[in-house]
């Protein structure tokens, strides 16, 4: 019978015995580990020879005898001869030194367990009787999906430090997120969330973790920025992991920056997970790619609580730049004029999508000329990107896509 336990390798001498794929194997763990390798075998190659030549390892290069295990803390014997790995066992078992024996599990002090990182955790299984590598890896492996897709809670039961995690939570369907992001939810204590992103995640969590709801909208900022980065640094101070949940990634008009500057500032450790961003990812939810061959080769994207600069028009004056336009609804008519102003043609398609990747997503199309009347009739309201460019038009990936399979019947 056997029980899982963790052990400290930090600086402790761990002895590996043989050189093959099993031994580079675990070697390589042990180093991961903190631990003081030492490998004994004859012949050395592959794996093994570089965690020597990088002097993460030391090499003895004669046949394993019993004074190798002296002053060891533990043993990995896999020499592929049975005979020779059970006399390193009972060698092992004179001195009290816990060995795993790769050829016989039954005959050694230890057990190897499948393993698996997720995040603040590692999980491990192990047969209790016997061994069964095989079935020890598929459980390890399914309880570590479910562990870093967050759908367990991950929060910690004791005090530690304090830390801010920056989630970008992408344009809003949940299914979006990435696993980083959902795994930093399941340890957070407190969740800042803004009114973007994919809020239904919050209805998740454990009762007990804190929400705070910073959400701006249009001409109405009830939580400052300076007082957003004040709460994160003040939560994290009193030792609480704390999840920034913000809409599209946390770096491109997310203010993640300056948050990230109020933690350093503060000696307080702050992560990034960066998130799909919705200047790409709500354009492709209506089917509009920002950048086509053929069609175009370059986009910019701009916030619309900015005039546009001398440059950025000079950049989109052709056709083969796509304009992206993030916040833009209520500036729509003035972006129109300065576009048209600076020499773009008044007949250049413009797409508005709202609520990309939700039930509610609209598409209203237009030109230059026509899209803020038209829009202003339908309704248009954030959220809602702005693209302006050939690549807006109804039906181009229609189009390009039938063009392409005549190309390839005719080649």
């Amino acid at each position: 019978m056997s029980t899982l336990m963790a052990l400290d390798f930090t600086g402790r001498d761990v002895l590996i015995v043989g050189a093959g794929a099993v031994s580079a194997r675990r070697a390589q763990k042990f180093v991961t580990a903190g631990a003081s390798v030492t490998v004994v075998a004859p012949e050395l190659g592959g794996t093994l020879g570089g965690l020597v030549a990088d002097g993460l390892a030391t090499w003895l290069q004669e046949p394993v005898q019993a004074h190798h295990l002296d002053g060891a803390w533990f043993v990995h014997t896999a020499t592929g001869d049975r005979a020779t790995d059970l006399l390193v066992a009972e060698w092992a078992n004179e001195r009290r030194v816990w060995c795993v024996n790769a050829s016989d599990a039954s005959a050694g002090s230890a057990k190897t367990p499948a393993t698996s990182d997720a995040g603040a955790v590692e999980i491990g299984v192990v047969s209790k009787e016997g061994a069964d590598p095989r079935r020890s890896r598929l459980i390890c492996d399914q309880l570590a999906e479910g562990l870093r897709a967050g759908n367990v809670d991950l929060r910690r039961h004791r005090p530690g430090a304090g830390r801010v995690v920056l989630v970008g939570g992408g344009p809003g369907d949940a299914d979006l997120m990435t696993l980083r992001g959902r795994r930093a939810l399941a340890e957070a204590d407190v969740v800042v969330t803004d009114r973007l992103g994919p809020r239904s995640v919050l209805a998740e969590l454990p009762a007990e973790v804190e929400i705070i709801d910073v959400g701006k909208q249009p001409k109405h900022h009830p939580v400052p920025q300076e007082e957003i980065n004040r709460i994160l640094v003040e939560k994290a101070q009193q030792g609480l992991v704390v999840v920034r949940l913000k809409g599209g990634d946390p770096f491109v008009y997310g203010r993640g920056g300056e948050e990230v500057l109020a933690c350093n500032a503060e000696g307080i450790a702050v992560e990034v997970v960066p998130g799909i961003s919705s200047a790409i990812s709500v354009p492709a939810a209506a089917g509009i790619p920002v950048t086509h061959r053929g069609v175009a080769n370059s986009f910019q994207v701009v916030t619309g609580h900015q005039r546009l600069g001398a440059e950025l028009l000079r950049s989109v004056k052709g056709d083969t730049c796509t304009l992206v336009v993030l916040m833009g609804v209520s500036a729509l008519g003035r972006i129109c004029e300065e576009l048209v102003d600076a020499g773009v043609r008044d007949d250049m398609p413009v797409a508005i999508v709202e609520n990309g990747h939700t039930p509610r997503q609209r598409v209203t199309r237009g030109s230059l000329r026509t899209i803020d009347a038209t829009a202003r009739n339908v309704g248009v309201a954030n959220p809602a990107i702005i693209v302006i460019g050939e690549v807006a038009q109804f039906g181009l990936l229609q189009a390009t896509r039938s063009l392409q399979e005549q190309d390839a019947l005719s080649a």
